[in-house]
């Protein structure tokens, strides 16, 4: 039962796409990701996902729209809903999501999907 400090913590890491759980109460977990690029398609389907920006500028893309963030700006994908992530330039992002889920959910990509559990 201590605070945990969110700069503190993205400044732990470098890597992009590889989630880390920072938090994890009943039953769902808070993950913390450096992003910059664009994630593959692909969706959950029983989850649904949480995406909070803390820094930079983060999209999520629907096949019939996109919804644009900055920081303190949220968005709640559904379960079995088709989307990609992306930025620009390097954001950092909060996911809140239930425990073990996959981050790339129906598909696994060599480069993307990754290790389920990482903590920091």
């Amino acid at each position: 039962m201590e605070k945990i400090s969110l700069p503190d913590k993205f400044a732990r890491f470098s890597e992009q796409w590889r989630p880390k759980v920072v938090a994890a109460p009943n039953g769902q977990e808070v993950k913390m990701v450096k992003v910059q690029g664009v994630f593959p398609w692909h969706h959950h389907e029983t989850e649904d996902e949480m995406f909070l920006v803390w820094r930079g500028r983060f999209r999520v893309e629907f096949r019939d729209h996109v919804v644009e963030m900055g920081p303190g700006e949220l968005v709640v994908v559904p379960r079995g809903v088709e989307h990609r992530t992306a930025a620009e330039d390097e954001a950092e992002v909060l996911i809140f999501e239930p425990a073990e889920v996959r981050n790339t959910g129906n598909v696994i990509d060599d480069h993307y999907t990754a290790p389920q559990g990482a903590t920091i």
